[in-house]
């Protein structure tokens, strides 16, 4: 079975850092290229940052850069997000999603981070 598994969030003060993982079985998670996309309250979804198939090349968006940093590890099928100096309007639920030319799209189930005093 094709999955993807979320975890490392939660509940964090401002200010505060979180390590998101994304657990991948069931398909050849190195040859997919990785990326994490967040959904605020009431809000679409938007693309925070991306990871090349092997991890050699990344690319974030503007409200993130500088304080979250994507990262992957091949062999042991898992990609990461290390979120720091979190602020309330990253309060999401985070997706990681893998993709790859010609394939669909893989989805995880989502983890929730809130950041709050």
């Amino acid at each position: 079975e094709v999955q993807l598994v979320e975890s490392g969030g939660g509940l964090v003060q401002p200010g505060g850092s979180l390590r998101l993982s994304c657990a991948a079985s069931g398909f050849t998670f190195s040859s997919y290229a990785m990326a994490w996309v967040r959904q605020a309250p009431g809000k679409g979804l938007e693309w925070v940052s991306a990871i090349s198939n092997g991890g050699d090349s990344t690319l974030s968006a503007d409200s993130v850069k500088g304080r979250f940093f994507i990262s992957r590890d091949n062999a042991k099928n898992t990609l990461y997000l290390q979120m720091n100096s979190l602020k309330p309007e990253d309060t999401a639920v985070y997706y990681c999603k893998g993709s790859r030319p010609f394939d669909l799209p893989v989805w995880g189930q989502g983890t929730q981070v809130t950041v709050s005093s």
